[in-house]
């Protein structure tokens, strides 16, 4: 078959026209999964990796065949309506509520798009969920219950100094915390002859006033939440602790990575992987109905030997054995 010069053009400019509409065909049958966080883009860096991974063995790559469309509130927990209200009129196909304060959010606004939410607190007390092994509606996820956590960690600064009497925990009046875990804390400080007290932040000031109230008061040690707003002020924490050389237990290794003196907590690589487990489940047609709860079931408590040091601290035999992992 000949064609002449006029009649190449014409068919290689339709092919040519076709194209992009191909591209965008393919593009648009890609399932879109909204990722929303009250924390900020930083975090991508430490917890991307292991959702990644956890999607990866359900099968799914990001912009091979789904797509994430990431909306961060920038630690503005009033900014995530608006950003849930966006996911939801983009007929997002799941969506991913990274903390309980999201997932309070969302669930209302909601009852056909599945969502998965990571929470630091329980789940069913925060009334994300009716149950853990029967979440109901379009709704599952991961949990840390973090009042254990907390009651954990207070422990574990107790034994690096038995003879304290006076703790603080620095406590996010807008997180999504349990409201058990003060009470239940402060039960277990009773019990070992000691007082938590409470210091309030939810800005980058109010961070610089509780340190100045934790020297006032003469607090002996501090425990940190692993919470959005304390995690993106990671360096300035740090900076005061060191500064007034107040030992602080904090939630995450990160933090301990970064010279903190020790943490204990979920371990946020296995938490992350899951949930991206569990997004994968349902964009291959899973029920988060179905799906029951996750509790995290990996803990670890990080020591940095040369934060101790620097602080003038000898850490007992006993604590340096119950370590998962010790920096030196």
């Amino acid at each position: 078959m000949i064609l002449r010069r006029r009649e190449f053009i014409t068919l290689l400019g339709g092919a040519a026209a076709a194209w992009p509409l191909t591209a965008q065909a393919q593009q648009a049958v890609l399932p879109v999964v909204g990722f929303l966080s009250p924390g900020t883009p930083a975090e991508r860096v430490n917890r991307m990796p292991a959702f990644y991974k956890g999607l990866s063995e359900m099968g799914y790559v990001e912009g091979r065949n789904v797509a994430i469309e990431f909306r961060f509130a920038q630690n503005d927990i009033n900014r995530v309506p608006e950003l849930a209200a966006d996911l939801i009129r983009r007929r997002v196909a799941v969506i991913v509520a990274n903390g309980g304060n999201a997932a309070l959010v969302v669930k209302p606004l909601t009852s056909t798009i599945p969502i998965v939410f990571s929470s630091a607190g329980d789940p069913v007390e925060l009334g994300i969920v009716a149950s853990l092994n029967r979440p109901g509606a379009n709704i599952t996820g991961i949990a840390a219950l973090t009042g254990e956590v907390e009651r954990k960690q207070f422990g574990l600064i107790h034994q690096l100094l038995p003879l304290a009497t006076r703790f603080a925990i620095l406590w996010n009046p807008s997180g999504a915390r349990p409201k058990t875990t003060i009470p239940g804390l402060r039960a277990v400080a009773q019990s070992a002859a000691a007082e938590i007290e409470i210091l309030y932040a939810s800005s980058n000031a109010d961070i610089d006033k509780a340190f100045t109230e934790a020297v006032q008061k003469r607090v002996d040690g501090l425990l940190v939440q692993n919470e959005f707003l304390f995690r993106d002020r990671r360096t300035q924490i740090l900076t005061l602790a060191a500064r007034h050389a107040i030992p602080v237990i904090y939630g995450g290794r990160e933090d301990v990575e970064a010279g903190g003196l020790m943490s204990y907590g979920p371990n946020t690589t296995d938490l992350n992987r899951q949930v991206g487990i569990y997004t994968g489940r349902i964009l291959k047609g899973e029920r988060p109905a179905d799906l029951p709860v996750i509790q995290s079931a990996k803990f670890e408590f990080v020591i940095n030997l040369q934060t101790a040091k620097a602080l003038g601290f000898a850490v007992p035999p006993l604590l340096l054995a119950t370590a998962d992992e010790v920096i030196e």
